[in-house]
């Protein structure tokens, strides 16, 4: 069987449209087009910033997780360095083979691991970049830039964030996860996580990878779906990007039943400054495709450019 996965990333480039002289966003028919350039290279891994795996981050806090199209106990567990078994016995009420989307799952801590790492050391992925953003309400959002250079799909990465004070003491843990649940070969993907308040504003961030496997070439949970057509248009002032496209699948394939599309915007500097999935459950047949439209905003400053990734699932 061919390669079970393809990915388009999809730079758009051109120059950022000028401020607005107003803070009131420019209506919809005076947007600016973006046309579909290569992805260019992003920034080399921020030094003192990525902790070895050997070295162990403080364990994050136990929370309660919502369950996505397509997870499973086993793959949730996976994310969060637990066995199967933990993460049964901490949702009793939860039938492994019966979760519904948006069911909420209790992450206990694992006994047996505390600093939440796996088991086994994740593939090598270096860390482009590290961004966090503190909000309004004294939170802060952070993205952890993630590029695979490998010659394989990888599938299930997660980081833990630590925030440390200007002492170095640790202010606050927490799991990052990526908004889709492979990087493909050559691409990146912001891995996400947000600290509710009180977070000071000039927290430093350290980050350690936790998992990522390598996919198999024929691994059929994944189809050869690719993005064609990708725009994406800019508002006046700059922090809003309507973004659109259309998602195909070869008449070779299996038939379609999940489709993501991860938008992921720059600045000028190559930064990420925000993300969003869009999600379709309307299937694609063999040979078929799939219109998307969706917008995406920062959170600091203007968008230059828009990367797309794509996953399609039977």
């Amino acid at each position: 069987m061919k390669r079970a996965l393809l990915f388009i990333a999809a730079l758009l480039t051109a120059c950022a449209p000028q401020q607005a002289t107003s803070q009131t966003p420019t209506p919809p028919g005076t947007l600016i087009p973006y046309d579909t350039r290569t992805p260019s290279a992003t920034p080399e891994q921020p030094d003192g910033l990525v902790v070895e795996f050997e070295t162990p981050l403080p364990s994050p806090t136990p929370f309660v997780y919502e369950v996505q199209a397509g997870d499973t106990m086993g793959s949730i567990a996976l994310q969060f360095g637990l066995t199967v078994d933990q993460l049964v016995a901490a949702n009793p009420d939860v039938s492994p083979n019966n979760m519904s989307i948006g069911t909420k799952l209790n992450v206990p801590s694992d006994p047996d691991n505390p600093t939440g790492a796996p088991t086994s050391t994740p593939v090598p992925a270096p860390v482009k970049q590290i961004e966090c953003y503190p909000t309004a309400d004294q939170g802060m959002w952070c993205f952890v830039l993630v590029h695979n250079d490998t010659s394989n799909v990888i599938e299930n990465l997660s980081a833990q964030v630590t925030l440390l004070d200007t002492d170095g003491q640790t202010l606050a843990s927490a799991l990052a996860l990526p908004p889709l649940n492979i990087l493909p070969v050559g691409t990146s993907l912001p891995l996400m996580v947000y600290f509710p308040p009180a977070i000071p504003a000039n927290a430093r961030p350290q980050v350690q990878l936790l998992t990522g496997i390598h996919l198999e070439p024929d691994d059929e949970r994944y189809l050869p779906a690719t993005l064609h057509n990708t725009l994406a248009q800019v508002d006046g002032s700059g922090r809003n990007a309507a973004v659109s496209g259309t998602v195909r699948l070869p008449e070779d394939a299996a038939p379609a039943g999940l489709v993501w599309v991860a938008a992921v915007a720059y600045n000028d500097a190559g930064r990420v400054v925000g993300v969003r999935r869009w999600e379709s459950t309307a299937g694609i047949v063999p040979g078929g495709s799939l219109l998307f439209s969706f917008e995406v905003s920062s959170l600091w400053g203007k968008i230059e450019r828009v990367e797309f990734v794509l996953e399609a699932r039977p």
